[in-house]
């Protein structure tokens, strides 16, 4: 059945199926399409654009082919949490058990805080099916591809990717700065760095933007688990062995419990994602491809003392979520100020960057703004739980805000000083100390040459 223009948006919500219906590449134009629909609805197509892309050696063909699926695979999440009907279709060929399996954590972990925010129980609903089983899956690799020793490095304009691109270079890592989109703000960054650049477009399904203003589900998804799948195509396509994201070791903790079970907005960027990826592409692309984090055992505040020393970049970074919206109205300046990563990102930078410098970088003094009160209190996971954004654990923003209460020219800020006479009398101060959480430890999957960088044991 063909929808007609009556039905052609009709809810997606009353939806039986989502499908993935196809995916393609047009190497004259370096395009992917990925095509998805909502029953008989219309197609939602969208379209990545690798630029300049080169002729794809024939050894690398069918790597990039299972790149190219599991991007699809990965990128449907966008579009299927507008409807979450029960069946999931994937009619570009049965699912592997273990891709079945994979596709299931990542929507189901990686849509929980949007399950959350509207109050929706994925438990019922995510199916992934029909499943093909044996003929390849964890514990058993593909081949190697011989990939060049080369690093995507992706780049967000906030300060941890920069802190990678510095640790590269000390490092004599060669490093292609890469980013995903239109930002003007990530392409100064990435620009500041003098790393070759490579800049991949995504153009999302129009269509999407009318289901969502005509009442869909919508909310947060894995959207690092998207790029990530674009850049495992781009690793393939261009020649690349390794992709090194960003991401500390606080990104594994959990926002909140829902239901009996752990929600963690920063979900595609923990610990449990990475280790899920890396096995789907040395299951099914290519066994020399290495996909980890460069800054995992670092915590925040060891980042953010990290960053202090590379006062380059402080003229155009920005970590302020508001700059980087798909659709609405962005800052009038790189920092917003009133949002959780401002405010987050001050109080990290705070006890290691001199005060006039911070104020140069912000433009005002946050932690002297009453007004900014409930913002730092849901840092601090004080009468709050730690807002739905990438920002550290509390037990970092207390350490740091505790930091500065013993520092002269911040003590008497408004908001450090009503820390200091309101809350931290409630606090086990032994349970503040900042230096522990500045050293490096925990599990990682960092190549040797990395972890001797971040004194991180192998």
């Amino acid at each position: 059945m063909t929808a007609t223009p009556a039905d052609k948006f009709a809810d997606p919500r009353n939806a039986q199926a989502f499908r993935f219906v196809a995916c393609d590449f047009d190497a004259a134009s370096g395009t992917a399409s990925l095509s998805y629909a909502f029953d008989d609805g219309p197609l939602l197509t969208e379209r990545v654009v690798f630029p300049d892309a080169p002729t794809l050696p024939h050894e690398r063909e069918a790597a990039f082919a299972q790149a190219l699926r599991l991007l699809h695979l990965v990128a449907g999440v966008s579009y299927y949490k507008a409807g979450i009907p029960a069946e999931l279709r994937v009619e570009t060929g049965a699912l592997a058990a273990d891709t079945a399996e994979f596709l299931h954590e990542l929507y189901f972990h990686g849509l929980a805080e949007f399950a959350y925010q509207n109050q929706l129980d994925l438990g019922e609903r995510l199916r992934f099916a029909p499943v093909r089983s044996g003929g390849g899956g964890i514990g058993r690799q593909t081949p190697a591809l011989d990939l060049p020793r080369r690093t995507l490095l992706p780049i967000g304009g906030g300060k941890d990717s920069l802190v990678s691109v510095e640790l590269c270079k000390s490092l004599d890592e060669p490093a292609t700065a890469v980013w995903i989109g239109d930002s003007a703000l990530i392409a100064a960054c990435a620009e500041r760095t003098g790393l070759p650049l490579l800049n991949i477009k995504r153009r999302i399904a129009p269509e999407l933007f009318e289901y969502n203003r005509q009442g869909a589900w919508n909310g947060h998804v894995p959207v690092t688990a998207i790029n990530s799948a674009i850049l495992v195509c781009a690793a393939i396509l261009y020649g690349y062995d390794a992709i090194a994201f960003s991401n500390e070791r606080s990104a594994s903790s959990a926002t909140l419990e829902y239901l009996g079970r752990q929600i963690n907005h920063q979900w595609s960027k923990s610990l449990a994602f990475e280790r899920l990826l890396r096995e789907q592409i040395h299951a099914h692309v290519a066994a020399d491809l290495d996909y980890f984090s460069l800054l995992r055992p670092w915590s925040e505040l060891a980042v953010a003392r990290e960053f202090a020393k590379h006062s380059q970049y402080d003229a155009v970074f920005s970590s302020c979520n508001r700059n980087f919206r798909i659709l609405g109205e962005h800052p009038s300046d790189r920092w917003c100020g009133q949002c959780p990563k401002c405010h987050f990102v001050f109080l990290a930078l705070a006890p290691f960057i001199a005060k006039p410098r911070l104020l140069r970088i912000f433009g005002r003094n946050l932690l002297d703004d009453t007004a900014q009160a409930n913002g730092f209190d849901a840092l601090l996971e004080y009468r709050e739980h730690k807002p739905f954004e990438c920002v550290g654990e509390g037990r970092e923003s207390r350490a740091a805000m505790h930091a500065l209460t013993q520092r002269a020219e911040w003590r008497e800020d408004a908001l450090v000083a009503r820390f200091a006479h309101e809350i931290l009398p409630q606090l086990d101060r032994a349970a503040l100390a900042f230096e522990p959480l500045l050293a490096p430890h925990g599990e990682h999957y960092l190549p040797a040459r990395f972890a001797a960088a971040l004194n991180a044991p192998l």
